[in-house]
């Protein structure tokens, strides 16, 4: 095949090349030529409109104002950006703290929390005083600017540069308004920009008087007030209504100053700018000269304010409760509350005085400084709290947001667990054994072991084993073979149950969790432990039982609806039996109450950082702990102890003159024999016995004190109480066991005693 000739194809090309640079040349050319002569057309026509002189000088002029004034509006718009931004959140115009304040059960006030703050008074009750005194000072061309007063600014500017004393701010009630409701007390332009756009804003949105009744009813007025409703109540004890031409002066010399002229902080600062205000009346008209006359000669003196006698701890815990409503949206967009709360200032003043006495009679030779206690109804209602061993030198509430490991008094979720299992009851015979999961292996007080007896006996004595044993039998039960994945099951179980009893408490998987390894709060123990108290029933702690708005309506009320069944009403009784044991048989025999059933259980901890009981009759539920904040150890001091001691000293007295109510469970005259029963999934885990299959001698000698406890019982209950002090005698000294590998942040974790008999 013949190629084609290389010449002529570049011959070809180059031509085509020339013909397009020819062909844009002459476009450009003629594009040039057609622009220049419609340019001349053009200046040909506009020539008619050519001015000279001043007509010139005009034009000129208004065409620059056009294009900055342009130029100015954008820049208006980005600036202002920000300052609506602000306004475009629905709500705006409602206040954004809470002020509450608080009642007991039976309706008397006992304290407030938030913001001092009550709009309920309307603007045609305000004192004309008072509304003269504000406008005088603050705004006099109130009703006639737009928000801003360039004349009220000029005339703050001369005066303060007169040097003649005092300052005068420039900044409209508008502008104060805009910065209370959207912005902060930070001074920078930004700030300054956003209020002057605000302040535009809320005279279009709102009427004069509505803007001025906000600004009554949201300035800042010192200790802890807002408004001048509250301030007046604060600050001289009486209704706004009811304040003289003196108080009048001192309330509004407060609105631009309120630290600086506080009464209760400078009295002398707070009537000379009442001086100042008297005057400024006088200034604007608003008074005579001779009307101030009484005034000045009479300052106003304000109440003295001594602390309030409240329950300090509670009313926190309260006020953070109301919060949560509020957040939830249950409480619409009030603000102003009053809240009817579950309080007894009766047994709050109990637990006070007993914390206070067990301390100083007992914090030294213990070696304790802090405690924390929870009083509630069954239905988890709380009557009392303390927080710490002394609010003025620490806020922090220790019974609701301090995780303590709860040692043996965590024992009864791991029982109630069991129970609802199936696969145990409170007669159900167990095995106190060495048992090991994984390398760790914990042990009982004294390092000994009990062998065989009744799972009841094992809550009374809080045997370390048998916890363990119940969470590996129930990771069994679920068909689970392996002994470590099923101990991870039964933990489950356990968490589950006691996340259900109302436990909020994080509770992280751990081996030694059923011995009371996992954190936990005092509020938590005192909810968990209402559901045994109740028949089983959730009964998560609170606080508020009805909320008012500012004008007296009912906004909120807690429902007396049932609460879910947690735990069956069977579970409940056995776990009342076994746990009433321990009170009158065990290691809280000093949490006894005469005439009363009590129940609960004890804990302390490894080194004897804490120490807990934990009881309830059915009228009261109690928690209380005792230990260190830097979680240094005691001088041994155990649940049984001062924690026991405690609880009876707040709890027998609240007990007196009111109907006795029985625990469920507890009348019953059928009692549980010790009967072997074979539990599966068990017996690996905790039935050990000779090769011959014989008991061994311990547990021989056990097993013949329960008979003789079981012969006694039906004899009388002073038999019973000495041949069951016999049954749960143990030694007095504390193993001193290695730490194992892996486990080293977890003190309860060497596998040591929890608890002294």
């Amino acid at each position: 095949m013949r190629l084609p000739n290389l010449t002529a194809i570049k011959t070809r090309i180059g031509r085509a090349a020339l013909g397009f640079d020819a062909w844009v040349n002459a476009s450009m050319f003629e594009g040039g030529r057609s622009s220049g002569e419609a340019y001349e057309r053009f200046r040909e026509r506009m020539a008619v409109f050519a001015f000279r002189g001043w007509k010139r000088f005009v034009l000129d002029l208004t065409s620059e104002a056009a294009t900055i004034g342009t130029a100015g509006a954008l820049l208006v718009l980005f600036l202002a950006q920000s300052a609506f931004n602000l306004t475009s959140e629905q709500g705006w115009l409602k206040e954004q703290d809470l002020a509450v304040t608080f009642l007991d059960r039976y309706g008397n006030e006992v304290g407030r929390r938030g913001i001092k703050h009550d709009d309920s008074l309307k603007l045609d009750d305000f004192p004309e005083l008072m509304i003269k005194a504000l406008l005088s000072t603050e705004d006099r061309r109130f009703y006639e600017h737009w928000g801003i007063d360039p004349i009220g600014t000029a005339r703050a500017l001369v005066s303060n540069s007169s040097g003649k004393g005092g300052t005068q701010g420039g900044s409209t009630l508008t502008q104060q308004l805009a910065k209370n409701l959207f912005l902060s007390n930070e001074r920078s332009i930004e700030r300054k920009i956003n209020e002057a756009f605000l302040a535009f804003w809320l005279e279009n949105h709102l009427s004069k008087n509505e803007i001025l009744k906000l600004y009554l009813d949201r300035a800042y007025m010192g200790g802890g007030t807002f408004g001048a409703v509250a301030a007046a109540d604060y600050y001289f004890g009486k209704r706004l209504q009811d304040v003289t031409l003196a108080e009048a002066a001192m309330l509004a010399g407060l609105f631009k100053a309120p630290t600086k002229y506080s009464p209760n902080v400078n009295l002398p600062a707070a009537r000379g700018r009442a001086v100042d205000v008297l005057h400024n009346m006088v200034e604007a008209g608003f008074v005579t000269e001779g009307q101030i006359q009484t005034a000045l000669r009479n300052p106003a003196t304000p109440v003295v304010r001594a602390k309030d006698v409240t329950a300090d701890y509670y009313l926190d815990w309260a006020f953070t409760e109301v919060k949560r409503l509020a957040d939830a949206g249950k409480l619409r967009n009030d603000r102003v509350l009053t809240v009817k709360t579950a309080l007894d200032i009766r047994i709050q003043k109990s637990a006070d005085q007993a914390v206070e006495n067990v301390l100083r009679r007992f914090g030294d030779s213990y070696n304790v400084d802090e405690a924390g206690v929870v009083i509630a109804d069954p239905d988890g209602g709380v009557r009392a709290m303390v927080g710490g061993a002394d609010y003025g030198e620490s806020q922090f509430n220790r019974a609701v947001d301090a995780l303590r490991q709860p040692g043996s008094s965590f024992k009864p979720y791991v029982y109630a667990a069991a129970l609802s299992s199936g696969l145990f009851k409170p007669d159900t015979v167990v095995t106190d054994s060495p048992v090991c999961v994984g390398n760790w292996c914990p042990q009982n007080y004294g390092r000994s072991y009990s062998g065989r007896q009744p799972m009841w006996l094992a809550v009374a004595k809080s045997v370390n084993t048998i916890p363990i044993k119940i969470s590996i039998a129930l990771g069994k039960g679920l068909g689970i073979t392996n002994e470590w994945k099923a101990a991870k099951a039964g933990r489950d179980k356990i968490t589950e149950t006691a996340k259900a009893m109302g436990v909020l408490s994080p509770l992280p998987d751990t081996v030694s969790m059923p011995i009371g390894a996992d954190d936990i709060t005092v509020l938590d123990q005192a909810s968990g432990f209402a559901v045994f108290a109740n028949g089983g029933r959730y009964a998560r702690a609170f606080a508020a039982t009805e909320i008012r708005n500012s004008s007296g309506e009912v906004i909120y009320r807690r429902s007396d609806e049932p609460a879910p069944q947690v735990l069956s009403t069977k579970v409940a009784a056995d776990m009342n039996f076994m746990l009433n044991k321990v009170v009158e048989e065990g290691t809280a025999r000093k949490a006894q109450i005469e005439g009363w059933k009590v129940a609960g259980k004890t804990g302390t901890t490894n080194n004897y950082r804490d120490a807990w009981f934990v009881g309830y009759t059915g009228a009261l539920v109690g928690a209380v702990w005792y230990g260190n904040d830097d979680h240094g150890t005691t001088n041994k001091m155990t649940g049984g102890s001062l924690p026991a001691m405690t609880w009876h000293e707040i709890m027998e007295p609240a007990h007196q003159g009111i109907e006795i109510k029985p625990l469920p469970g507890l009348n019953d005259k059928a009692k549980p024999a010790p009967v072997a029963q074979a539990v599966p999934g068990l017996a690996p885990v905790n039935m050990t016995a000779s090769a011959a299959g014989k008991l061994s001698k311990r547990s021989f000698e056990v097993m013949s004190s329960i008979n003789g406890l079981f012969r006694s019982i039906e004899s009388g209950p002073a038999a019973a109480k000495s041949d069951s002090a016999k049954v749960l005698k143990s030694g007095a000294v504390r193993p001193d066991q290695a730490r194992p590998p892996g486990l080293a942040p977890i003190d309860v974790a060497q596998g040591g005693r929890f608890e002294t008999p």
